[in-house]
């Protein structure tokens, strides 16, 4: 299982939350910031999901196929974002 699911799951987020998430995710990463925040994830723990994430981008992939959603999504979302820093 994904480092990031298996973190949630411990924190006893259910699997529509965790769906949820990651579809946020998938559409529109700035709008996950704000549904992670809903989650109340405790800073410790936040840190370490953080901490995975930073050490392996891979892994939000990784988590996103294992969820069965659409990791072009992501890309889609990314290129956004860049566009709009530019």
């Amino acid at each position: 299982m994904n480092p990031i699911i298996e973190t949630l799951k411990e924190l006893n987020i259910s699997d529509e939350k965790i769906n949820e998430l990651f579809q946020a995710l998938t559409e529109n990463p700035m709008m996950a910031m704000a549904y992670i925040a809903q989650l109340e994830i405790p800073p410790e723990k936040l840190q370490s999901i953080m901490s995975l994430v930073m050490a392996d981008p891979g892994l939000i992939e990784q988590a996103v196929v294992e969820l069965g959603l659409d990791f072009s999504k992501v890309e889609e979302a990314k290129a956004r974002l860049k566009a709009g820093d530019a």
